[in-house]
């Protein structure tokens, strides 16, 4: 199956692209066998950061100045030969220096732009402002909203060098690039599209800005609780490190090993998998005799239940919590890290070892599955860099082999895209044949079949169900997981799918599976590569089913190629623990998860979307059915592209890490002011501007630029410092918390995506069909000028539409009936749609 043309072969993106995200959306075109011709200034890149080599492989650079009439005159003769043209400034900047989007797309309708600036075009508080990665960050909550644990410890703001923000736009950007490639192979027609930062960030952050009202107590952890009872009796928030690990849930925490090492144990809410754990720990049997309960519907409301908790529900009650971590405290302390890594990762148990990201880089799973790929960089040599985020399993295997970045001049690029173009046979409609602007979504008419669960799987066919996707969600008759992460989450998930619960493991439920296969364009599973086979998933069993029906598949530890732990089980949190976040979040001796919720497993939809629409594009060119991947693992390296990389005589690994760190450095850091904070993030060679500041005189030659920045900056409000901080072209913000983020931009679901809101928008839906308030983002990162994104229909109760996805399938009413009393489908997983 391997070695076939890597699918996005032909297709020529020119990319102006500066810092990470608009030139990682090219990077990752080029990945997948894109011509990429990438455009620094004369000066050279805005960002002088080993990084550029990873963001510029299979790219070939030259430096045009677009201020001068010859350097514009080469740009727009690339232009015209491109498919593609990516930017990334402040809107506005691309029209000023000559090249108006808009007016070149008027004369080659087939043209697709995209601009990933760092605020929205029409929000006009902020289009204007310098949008580094820490400012964006600090205005969307991502600073203050940091999770339980930095509550509880009373830090606030927390600071992250993580450039989330520009992960999440990168696997948003690439996606909708190729979403639209392949609605112009049917149409004809590109599209202008802007993907701003802060809404991608937003979007990132969904599991973590939304609100349910009247939220039943079963559902608050013990951090929760904790919060609760401090707020209401006044008590300072001053948990320490230690005390803290007290209110984790024995299922969700870290352990010490024998090596003295580190490990992460992740396995609350899936009963399975904690009885899985505590039986290779060895206490599970002293356990039932000391009486843990274990209830067999956790999906019925606790005043049903036959004991107070049970087994594979999260989080436990604080006596069964301490009395279980007491225990694997005792056992974890038998065996290495290491030695617990295999044991968990061989019984199907999720749980890995805490590493740095440097451990990550050089393990030998991460390079022997191609998540780490070995690139001879002209200026750094032979460097390890990360493999790519998404990719067809059919052609995985040129993926895995970039070519380093190479300097070219304009006659070579030009050559170059004009030879590329040369070489196609054009199947779409071109000319007077390309059809006008009608509006429709991109998948409008798509099918899928999502088999998925927990957060990464789902949220990937949520995604696509804002372009005109319809989704039938097919879940097992009796849960596997607790309400906590089956249904809570759901809220996100859920959105936009029709909800059917059958035994497809069943003889009958199998040909149930099997019509609903023959029905659709695509499935999706999350699942290890070992589980395919007895479900009916690997490529020949599928392709008997529904010849050409498309697939994806995320999974946690899976590259491009077989390693050592590519059967491994997990989640976010033990590719975060595995790959080095939680030791620079909370600092090598005392990790911490990064507070967001779903960190990687939001991106992970995301890049799944990516490669199912890649799939989509690459069946429209070539006919052929194909297998799209990501995994978790693959896009932690785009969460810490700024650090996951290696190279003979690299400088250390000592990005900032630990709780107490507030930036990079002195002039990127965080400031208390007169009145609140301010994150203040400028560089070096712009003291000469700062000296200019009022109030700032002097900063040039002091002798601490911290001490400084200390005292001056409380001399005034941060409010007044971000405004003339600003005014100098100097970046800087407040930051905001989500909480007032939410109160300024919410309105009441009106059935529209605001996207013609700036870069904030959240809907209240008072009538979510849970029975409670519910306020939630937006879907409002990407923004075509053409195509249209829908608000997608809220979630369904599961079994909800069971009989219409039944009737649909050819099953008569008395089948459907038949079915459901024999326990072959089911109309529900409980009467309540999130268990009281």
């Amino acid at each position: 199956m391997n070695n076939q043309q890597l699918p996005l072969t032909g297709v020529r993106v020119v990319d102006f692209g500066q810092q990470i995200a608009a030139p990682a959306v090219a990077m990752t075109l080029a990945d997948l066998g894109a011509t990429v011709v990438h455009i620094d200034p004369p000066e050279g890149p805005q960002w002088d950061h080993p990084a550029n080599a990873v963001l510029n492989r299979n790219k070939s650079s030259l430096r045009l100045d677009l201020k001068s009439e010859a350097g514009l005159a080469q740009a727009l003769a690339l232009i015209d030969q491109a498919d593609i043209v990516i930017e990334g400034f402040r809107p506005g900047v691309m029209q000023r220096l000559g090249i108006d989007f808009s007016q070149l797309r008027e004369t080659r309708p087939e043209l697709i732009t995209l601009s990933v600036p760092g605020f929205a075009s029409n929000d006009t508080l902020r289009r204007e402002w310098k949008a580094t990665e820490a400012v964006v960050a600090a205005t969307g909550g991502a600073f203050t909203d940091m999770g339980f644990n930095r509550v509880l410890l009373g830090l606030n703001p927390s600071f992250s060098p993580l450039p989330l923000g520009s992960a999440y736009a990168t696997a948003l950007a690439a996606a909708s690039v190729v979403l639209a490639l392949q609605s112009r192979e049917k149409t004809g027609r590109g599209d202008a599209i802007e993907v701003p930062v802060i809404s991608a960030l937003m979007e990132g952050l969904s599991y973590n800005s939304y609100v349910i009202e009247g939220l039943p107590e079963r559902y608050k952890t013990m951090r929760e609780l904790e919060i609760e009872h401090r707020k209401a009796n006044n008590i300072a928030m001053d948990l320490s490190y230690d005390d803290l690990q007290e209110y984790l849930d024995p299922f969700y925490r870290t352990y010490k090993c024998a090596d003295g090492r580190m490990f992460y144990c992740v396995c609350p809410s899936h009963r399975n998998h904690a009885k899985r754990a505590l039986t290779v720990l060895g206490i599970y049997d002293e356990l039932v005799a000391e009486g843990l309960p274990e209830v067999q519907n956790l999906h019925a409301p606790i005043s049903e239940w036959d004991g107070e908790t049970s087994i594979g529900v999260y989080p436990l009650p604080k006596k069964w919590a301490d009395h279980i971590s007491a225990k694997m405290k005792k056992a974890f302390l038998a065996k290495t890290s290491e030695e617990w890594a295999v044991i968990f990762g061989e019984g199907q148990i999720p749980g890995a070892p805490h590493r740095t990201t440097q451990e990550w880089v050089n393990h030998e799973h991460t390079n022997a599955a191609g998540l780490i790929v070995e690139v001879n960089d002209p200026v750094y040599g032979l460097m390890k860099q990360p493999g790519p985020f998404a990719w067809l399993e059919e052609s995985a295997a040129q993926m895995v082999t970039p070519r380093p970045r190479k300097n070219v001049s304009f006659e070579q690029a030009l050559a170059e895209l004009s030879a590329v173009a040369a070489a196609q046979t054009v199947t779409r409609p071109v000319g007077a044949a390309i059809k006008p602007a009608s509006n429709a979504g991109w998948l409008d008419g798509l099918r899928i079949l999502d088999l998925t669960n927990v957060i990464a799987g789902p949220h990937s066919t949520a995604f696509l169900a804002r372009f005109g996707a319809e989704v039938i969600k097919l879940d097992t008759v009796k849960p596997l997981y607790d309400p906590l992460i089956g249904t809570l989450f759901s809220f996100q998930t859920s959105m936009g799918k029709r909800s059917a619960l059958v035994d497809i493991m069943s003889s009958e439920g199998r040909e149930v599976f099997n019509r609903l296969v023959r029905s659709v364009d695509m499935v999706v599973i999350n699942a290890p590569e070992r589980q395919l086979k007895a479900l009916g998933l690997d490529h020949d069993s599928l392709q008997a089913v529904n010849p050409g029906v498309l697939f994806c598949r995320l999974d946690c530890l899976g590259g491009p190629l077989p390693g050592p732990k590519t059967n491994y089980i997990g989640y976010d949190d033990i590719i975060q623990a595995h790959s080095g976040i939680m030791s620079r979040f909370g600092g090598p001796e005392t990790p911490e998860e990064h507070a967001h919720l779903g960190t990687l497993d939001v991106n992970c939809g995301f890049a799944a979307g990516l490669g199912m629409a890649v799939s989509l594009y690459h069946k429209l060119k070539t006919g052929q059915a194909t297998r799209s991947r990501t995994s978790l693992s693959a896009v932690t390296n785009l969460a810490q592209l700024s650090f996951a990389f290696d190279y003979q005589g690299r400088a250390p690994f000592n990005e900032p890490s630990g709780r107490e760190v507030l930036g990079h450095n002195a002039l990127s850091h965080f400031y208390k002011t007169a009145e609140g904070w301010l994150y203040l993030d400028s560089k070096q060679s712009e003291l000469p501007q700062l000296e200019q500041v009022e109030g700032l005189a002097g900063i040039s030659t002091a002798a601490s630029v911290g001490e400084f920045l200390k005292a001056a900056l409380l001399t005034a409000p941060a409010a007044y410092w971000a405004e003339t901080l600003q005014a100098a072209d100097i970046a800087a913000a407040v930051p905001m918390s989500i909480e007032t983020l939410r109160e300024q931009y919410s309105r009441a679901g009106d059935g529209t995506v605001g996207i013609d809101r700036g870069s904030f928008a959240f809907s209240i839906h008072h009538d979510h069909p849970s029975g409670h308030c519910l306020t939630q983002i937006d879907h409002l990162a990407i923004r075509p000028s053409e195509a249209s994104i829908k608000a997608v229909s809220l979630p369904e109760r599961w079994g909800h539409s069971t009989r219409e996805v039944l009737a649909d399938a050819g099953y008569s009413a008395a089948e459907v009936e038949s079915m459901i009393e024999r326990e072959i489908a089911s109309l529900g997983w409980a009467e309540e749609f999130l268990p009281s």
